[in-house]
């Protein structure tokens, strides 16, 4: 469905929204880079107020937009660079809306966990967090998981992507029919032990 929204947004027109929606924003829209972010994030550290009002803004992530002959600007296309993910939760807890370029699942999953980090949990549970993402995005959160786990954070993923949890694991749990079945360590940690254990099968007794 082809929906009109006015800029600066209201929570009663997010929630109208359903996936698979085409949405088109009338409005202001503050169109920004990384080196924006970083200003901006400075100015906050420094206790100063932003130039903009952005409770309920939107901010759209821009790529490199070289003018043609002639032209002023050039093509105004998105980017999903990783450099303002690390400025995008704190503009969020200060209302920030959306950022329009953050669409995409990978997109959304990396901001979802970048404001959970804020509540500085000892322990996160992730469940599918690659589930229905880009590449790309999938190795951005392997390296978030991996980092977080060496400085020490407890990640518990649940997942149903057998390459995926041996690869991020030290120690799996199997689970069949809502029950505990097995836990591996990371010596044990093997395609074929995760099967022979998910499927009921004893791999200790294995032919």
């Amino acid at each position: 469905m082809n929906k009109t929204i006015q800029v600066p947004l209201s929570e009663e027109d997010i929630n109208t929204l359903k996936a698979g929606d085409y949405v088109y924003l009338s409005g202001i829209i503050y169109t920004a880079r990384d080196a924006a972010h970083k200003r901006m994030d400075e100015a906050l550290d420094r206790g100063e107020e932003l130039p903009i009002d952005i409770k309920n803004q939107a901010i759209y992530y821009m790529g490199p937009s070289p003018a043609r002959e002639g032209r002023p600007i050039g093509s105004a296309g998105p980017t999903t660079a990783s450099r303002m993910d690390k400025y995008a939760p704190r503009l969020l807890d200060l209302g920030l809306d959306r950022d329009v370029t953050d669409l995409s699942g990978g997109q959304r999953t990396k901001v979802l966990l970048a404001k959970l980090l804020l509540e500085k949990p000892d322990i996160l549970l992730l469940d599918e967090p690659t589930q229905g993402i880009d590449v790309g995005a999938k190795a951005d959160i392997y390296q978030l998981i991996d980092r977080l786990a060496r400085e020490g954070m407890g990640v518990i993923v649940v997942s149903s992507d057998l390459i995926e949890i041996i690869n991020l694991s030290n120690r799996i749990v199997v689970m069949r029919d809502g029950q505990a079945i097995k836990t591996l360590e990371s010596d044990e940690l093997t395609e074929e032990n995760v099967m022979l254990y998910a499927m009921g099968v004893n791999a200790d007794e294995k032919a």
